[in-house]
């Protein structure tokens, strides 16, 4: 888990993706147009919530989500996903 210089603000979240696998069990690549986008990854920095909602996912968390949830976002060379907390479904 990296350390980032990011401060999502009110319920936001930014979560690193698991990296997609390359090749399946039997052994064959997997191209890059056919490969599954990751739907869960580790939490990473954690806004501090709204006074009505505050947040329940810490760093370090690792999540799951929805295939197409989150604004995709590269910072120092690393691809992140920033969404709201209510976009996460499941802490696992």
């Amino acid at each position: 888990m990296n350390k980032i210089n990011i401060t999502p603000l009110a319920d936001r979240v930014v979560i690193e993706p698991t990296i997609a696998e390359t090749q399946t069990v039997s052994g064959l690549y997997i191209p890059d147009s056919a490969k599954e986008k990751p739907q869960h990854g580790k939490v990473v920095a954690v806004g501090k919530g709204t006074q009505d909602q505050p947040t329940t996912v810490k760093v370090g968390d690792t999540v799951l989500y929805g295939k197409f949830a989150g604004t995709e976002l590269k910072f120092d060379g690393i691809d992140y996903l920033i969404m709201n907390e209510s976009e996460i479904l499941a802490i696992i």
